[in-house]
């Protein structure tokens, strides 16, 4: 099976992850988003459900057989027993299908044009430790702290209390991008963010491979 190169894409909560994938994704780039497996997973027959229901009760779920998100959000960051519990149940079943996609893009059917690279997008690829094992280059989105609460209390009406319980599960904006090989400053017009990632995808198009690593 032949193995595609691969760029880890990753950033803080409310960094700006999804609109730069998703850029990527418009110029044809394979993106294989876990956060979408995991809503995937958890969804009205999702596969990790009756693995969850087990685990935390019938009432974390909602009437259409989905997972409470609210609900589960609460007790993961109030309990760090349940997080772990959580995390147990959802982070294989990301990972095998997570992996399983990328094998897909790597190798199509007959007929169809495989991407150029492909792209993971993991919130927490530098906290898992492993990331250097599953990806070739590590573009990080980024922006100040301030503008990510700002973004996730907008976006999710949640309280600043919630989005901080949050982001102290994250490694540190300077940790961060103390790891990235790329950057892309999300601080700005979402024009300037689509800027930043064609100037990328030129670049991987034509430097898969040979880019310099950080040690």
């Amino acid at each position: 099976m032949n193995r595609q190169w691969i760029v880890g894409l990753t950033g803080g909560i409310g960094s700006g992850k999804s609109a730069a994938a998703d850029r990527f994704a418009s110029l044809g780039i394979a993106v294989v988003d876990t956060d979408a497996i995991s809503h995937q997973l958890t969804a009205t027959d999702g596969a990790a459900m009756p693995l969850i229901r087990l685990a935390f009760g019938d009432e974390i779920q909602q009437a259409d057989g989905a997972l409470d998100r609210a609900s589960m959000r609460r007790q993961v960051f109030g309990d760090p027993t349940a997080k772990l519990k959580l995390e147990a149940i959802l982070h294989p079943l990301i990972r095998e299908q997570s992996q399983r996609l990328l094998d897909a893009a790597a190798n199509p059917p007959a007929g169809q044009i495989r991407a150029p690279y492909a792209m993971l997008v993991v919130p927490l690829l530098i906290e898992s430790g492993t990331y250097r094992d599953r990806v070739d280059r590590l573009l990080v989105v980024d922006c100040p702290v301030e503008t990510q609460i700002e973004r996730v209390m907008r976006r999710s009406q949640m309280s600043r209390d919630e989005v901080m319980r949050i982001m102290v599960t994250q490694v540190s904006r300077e940790q961060r991008l103390a790891a990235a090989d790329d950057i892309i400053s999300n601080d700005g017009t979402l024009s300037h963010l689509y800027q930043q990632v064609d100037a990328l995808d030129l670049a991987y198009r034509a430097n898969r491979g040979i880019f310099p690593t950080k040690d």
